[in-house]
């Protein structure tokens, strides 16, 4: 099979020619490239995971639940569960499931594994929203108790995420519903994993039954996709999506999640300038959102408000005060915030954005920085992890449809009264509090400007025909064992 490591040949094979081939062969594996880091085992609770890992573990190691391909959920280790104490306590019963080497697997595994990722000290990306877990038991050794401090009705889409994936904490691995073997390339074999119900069941799955998986970039996977040696590339964003045009793949291969999340530049250093809200304000006002969206992706829809909608807050979404104004007279108002600050503060000012590579996010940054050169501020663009950066890009998929956690990610550095009141929406003893809270602190946090909205998050995929089950969502998470319809 031939090879796309070198840079040369991937820009060769993406600026030749237009249009693919045609689609591959229907009883062939199914090859995905996931788009960021290697498809490589690695441990949720050791911190965020890249792309390719977080497919490679929602691949070989389930949850209590998991998404289906419409991002639903659907049982995963937990074959039925309920919810009672008014919300605050999920009984979850174990179906029957085994490791890799054919072990059972216990309740009192599941909860060890649980417990390690809601852990204070854990580095997991979701340990900061699983503090509502008081506790988590072995009720018997097929049912598992999950007690809340507070009721929270979107549990179970956390539980979904890969990173909350039950695994054996040496290899990485879990009950399926692939197991992952190297195929003597740059790539991970997955196979179906043995029905432990089904014994007798042992023949060879087919080959269109077995994926397999590469974790590449997003212009070497453009051109194994448009060489027909793959079937779908997964996590697409932003920054990668101007070279997708320039592919030669066809527009009926190419998918756009409906993907609900945060886009937007927040305050990471409130120090000179951006210590004053009135300062963040002006440029939130300086940025032409819809040029700077349209600038990447024509049906890329702008955004003004930190909530995309009411979700569980007790309010619509706050609107800034400056939104009823036409752009000119923003900026005019932004230029002027900025020249007073100079008559009392004389010298340059200058703002470090932190970005990430790649042509999108040079689209975005064009846009950014022309908005500020105009009020009369010198932008410098840093790295995404640059620790010098007073704004930085967050482009994230909201793992569960509640306004808490859009309060909590964009509050990278809000000032105290809105943080006290994310605080509250996070500890509030109801639905009834909680909901009114997040309205307060999304208000409050609005008012602050220490998180600047541009859009939602965009999310695109590389779909071949035949996998005909795949879906758009608005999770933007695609799982293997979705992709194609049973009666294929």
């Amino acid at each position: 099979m031939q090879r796309f490591a070198l840079p040369v040949l991937t820009l060769a094979l993406l600026l030749g020619g237009c249009g693919t081939a045609g689609q591959r062969k229907d009883n062939a594996p199914v090859v995905v490239s996931a788009i960021g880091g290697t498809a490589e085992p690695g441990d949720p609770s050791a911190g965020e995971m890249p792309m390719a890992r977080r497919v490679l573990m929602d691949a070989t190691a389930q949850g209590l639940v998991r998404f289906d391909a419409a991002g639903q959920i659907e049982p995963g280790l937990a074959e039925r569960w309920i919810v009672i104490d008014d919300g605050r306590s999920y009984i979850f019963r174990l179906r029957d499931a085994v490791w890799p080497n054919g072990e059972p697997i216990t309740a009192e595994q599941v909860v060890r594994v649980l417990r390690r990722a809601a852990a204070s000290g854990s580095r997991n990306a979701l340990a900061p929203f699983l503090a509502v877990i008081e506790e988590i038991v072995e009720m018997t050794p097929q049912v598992i108790e999950v007690r809340l401090k507070r009721p929270r009705p979107d549990l179970l889409k956390l539980f979904a995420q890969p990173e909350l994936a039950v695994f054996r904490t040496r290899r990485f691995d879990g009950s399926g519903p692939f197991l992952a073997d190297r195929d003597g390339g740059s790539g991970l074999r997955l196979r179906p994993a043995p029905d432990p119900t089904r014994p007798e069941d042992r023949t060879a799955p087919a080959p269109e039954e077995t994926v397999r998986l590469f974790g590449e970039r997003a212009a070497v996977a453009l051109a194994r996709f448009r060489a027909r040696e793959s079937d779908l590339i997964l996590g697409g964003t932003f920054a990668d999506w101007p070279i997708v045009g320039r592919a030669g793949i066809a527009s009926d291969n190419i998918q756009i999640d409906p993907a609900i999340g945060l886009f937007g530049l927040a305050v990471v250093r409130p120090e000179g300038f951006l210590a004053d809200a009135g300062n963040r304000a002006a440029i939130a006002m300086a940025i032409d959102r819809a040029a700077l969206t349209s600038a990447v992706l024509p049906d890329w829809a702008p955004v003004e408000t930190l909530l995309p909608g009411q979700l569980d807050s007790a309010a619509p979404p706050a609107q800034p005060s400056w939104a009823p104004l036409s752009f000119d007279a923003r900026r005019e108002n932004a230029r002027a915030r900025v020249a007073g600050w100079k008559r009392s503060h004389p010298g340059r000012i200058a703002v470090q954005i932190a970005l990430p590579s790649g042509p999108g996010a040079t689209l975005v940054w064009a846009h950014i920085a022309e908005a500020l050169l105009n009020i009369g501020i010198q932008p410098q663009r840093v790295g995404l992890d640059d620790s010098s950066a007073d704004l930085r890009l967050i482009d994230a998929v909201a793992p569960y449809d509640s306004g808490r956690w859009f309060l909590a990610t964009a509050c990278r550095a809000c000032s105290d009264d809105p943080a006290t009141l994310v605080a509250a929406a996070r500890d509030a003893p109801d639905l009834y509090n909680r909901a009114h809270r997040i309205a307060e602190a999304d208000a409050a946090i609005t008012a602050d400007a220490t998180y600047i909205p541009i859009a939602q998050p965009l999310r695109w995929s590389v779909v071949a025909l035949r996998l005909g089950a795949w879906q758009r969502n608005t999770r933007a998470w695609h799982p293997l064992n979705h992709l194609r319809n049973d009666s294929e």
